[in-house]
């Protein structure tokens, strides 16, 4: 009997200690969170002095419908840890973009004051109106010239290029909208297409030459872009082939509806509406932060278990171009130095022998993670932002972007992991001696990604760099300037920190805008243990202004490609490129004759 006794106080006090844990597991803390009456700062802060005080619950942060404008990024630390920030989906936005009111008409134009930001001159290359991104003004029309067609079909070409003067040579007629034609200053600019990539060149100088032009201009980007190789202005036999550009930036420009002009000394803004425009009652956005969330911990204190639900993230601005310009080397990664190598080096291990250096830096991002675990962006939306959308950098473990939406994205829409330190040179494998700063573990899975790389071309739907065991799942990515999933990172086939990576169920339409020397799916580097399968590629893009109209394909293992597996992969035709790979790169069954039900199964499964 006492035995029986003894066995019910252990059961009764075991059920106690249960439900003491299920209780304290569940309990959470709530703040609602109201535009214009308490910040999400203020919120964040105040789940801390929570938890300083002894509460260890769990912080809930309810956004309540409306739109929360930022002056500053909202910054999340280790502190905040473990909390969940959630909104109605669709009713919640928090933005980056500074409304401009007050406009008058001038002639066929109306003009707006601009106000100071911050203290400051607000500057901007990007401008929305009632949530269409409006057109700085250039000297190709705003429509294309035949229903459904391109309007940058009518680009006009380069002639020549002259590296040692740093000069490119244009038709006179290219720059006949502009009545001033020598020392010309920021902003006006030439956006230059090559290959893979679109390079944007402040112009310092026009100087008309009988009937060409040469443009020559600012400083770095000046120097950089006629130093490297790769990528570079293609200047072909008969010229047909040559690299298209256009101008923009001038107010000589502004000449067609839905144009725009930004005065940046005289703080005025200058806009021709299209018809049935009203300025008075029109929702007219300029972006004045390029960084709305950042998550920002350490590498010993990540910031760990936080979920963002159904919060729209927009208005984000890009605006190295006008201060530095930009002349990347891939996938939106800029160069800070690079040049061309004469004689070329041999490379061990069978690589290409090395004919350029290169050092890169990276974009700015609407949403910025380091340092971070297990961070979550569920159901959310990320719209109007002018360079990459959501960027999963350094120190990063776990975490999960699913059900996402991304629609006009000036840049790469996901980016994930290193694409090497500054310092590190671009060919060299990277593999560093602290492996937490790999970007390991992340799941991106069944988001809509549309209409990305519209601002940098040469930019990706989904692009992750010196990955390992990433997962990019049954994603439908549609409407890109250029590729739509890039994994891996380094023209070499050495080993690195990449590793163990799936790319499977995707569906990838409509790619290569603009761009090519491209694929729907497109790897570089060692990855052992990757595998490519399953995917669905389809409809690739035909702009008529590439250099090399045959170049691109469904799938493309590209230089230093090793141990990665590509199969069962639905494509119309088998058109493949597989350059300069390394060991261990297998193909089984890619093409129109994989089975209808991996065609079916592909893209955003239903819940």
């Amino acid at each position: 009997m006492n035995r029986q006794k003894t066995r019910n106080r252990w059961a009764l006090c075991l059920l106690f200690v249960l439900f003491t844990i299920m209780a304290r597991a569940s309990s959470q803390y709530t703040i609602a969170v109201q535009p214009g009456e308490f910040t999400i700062e203020q919120a964040l802060q105040q789940a801390r002095l929570k938890r300083l005080q002894g509460n260890d619950d769990r912080a809930l942060i309810e956004l309540q419908p409306g739109t929360y404008r930022l002056s500053q990024p909202i910054v999340l630390r280790p502190e905040d840890s473990h909390i969940t920030i959630v909104a109605p989906k669709g009713q919640v936005v928090v933005s980056g973009g500074v409304q401009i009111t007050g406009w008058r008409k001038k002639g066929r134009l109306w003009v707006a004051d601009v106000p100071l930001w911050n203290g400051r001159p607000l500057e901007f290359r990007q401008l929305w109106v009632n949530g269409r991104k409006a057109i700085r003004a250039r000297d190709i029309p705003v429509e294309a010239a035949t229903p459904g067609g391109d309007p940058f079909a009518q680009m006009s070409r380069i002639r020549s290029i002259d590296k040692a003067s740093e000069t490119i040579y244009v038709p006179r007629s290219a720059v006949a909208k502009l009545s001033h034609l020598s020392s010309c200053a920021a902003p006006l600019e030439m956006v230059l297409h090559e290959m893979w990539c679109v390079a944007n060149l402040r112009i310092k100088n026009i100087r008309i030459e009988g009937d060409s032009a040469a443009i020559t201009f600012h400083n770095p980007e000046s120097h950089i872009h006629f130093m490297h190789p790769w990528p570079s202005p293609m200047v072909t036999p008969g010229g047909e082939h040559n690299s298209a550009f256009f101008l923009t930036g001038a107010q000589q420009l502004l000449d067609e509806p839905g144009e725009w002009h930004l005065d940046v000394p005289a703080r005025k803004l200058y806009y021709m509406p299209l018809p049935g425009e009203n300025m008075a009652t029109a929702d007219v956005e300029a972006p004045a932060l390029q960084t709305l969330l950042s998550v920002e911990g350490t590498p010993d204190q990540p910031v760990r278990g936080v979920t963002l639900q159904g919060i729209t993230f927009s208005y984000a601005t890009w605006l190295r171009p006008s201060l530095q310009g930009h002349a990347p080397l891939q996938a939106g990664m800029y160069m800070i130095e690079a040049y061309k190598i004469r004689p070329q080096i041999s490379r061990p291990n069978g690589d290409h022998k090395l004919d350029n250096q290169g050092w890169v830096g990276r974009p700015a991002a609407a949403v910025s993670l380091i340092c971070a675990e297990d961070v979550n962006f569920d159901g959310c939306t990320f719209a109007h932002t002018a360079s990459t959308a959501l960027d999963y950098h350094l120190y990063i473990k776990g975490g999960a972007v699913s059900r996402c939406t991304f629609s006009d994205i000036g840049g790469t829409a996901i980016l994930a992991g290193s694409f090497g330190p500054e310092g590190h040179e671009a060919h060299l494998p990277y593999d560093p001696s602290d492996r937490r700063e790999t970007c390991t573990g992340l799941n991106i899975s069944d988001n809509r990604i549309d209409n990305a790389a519209n601002e940098d071309w040469g930019c990706i739907g989904i692009a992750a760099g010196f990955v390992r065991g990433i997962r990019i799942e049954h994603n439908e990515i549609s409407n890109v300037s250029y590729t739509g999933i890039s994994l891996g990172w380094g023209w070499n086939q050495q080993t690195c920190a990449m590793a163990d990576n799936m790319v499977r169920g995707n569906y990838i339409h409509h790619y290569a805008r603009h761009m090519y020397d491209t694929a729907a799916i497109y790897t570089l580097g060692s990855q052992p243990h990757t595998f490519i399968e399953e995917n669905v590629a389809d409809s690739i893009y035909s702009p008529v202004y590439v250099h090399d109209p045959q170049h691109w394909f469904y799938l493309y293992t590209d230089e230093g490609s090793s141990y990665i597996t590509v199969r069962n992969n639905w494509t119309p035709a088998e058109k493949f490129l597989r350059n300069a790979n390394g060991p261990g790169c297998t193909w089984e069954n890619n093409g129109p004759q994989v089975a209808d039900s991996i065609k079916s199964r592909a893209g955003i499964r239903k819940r």
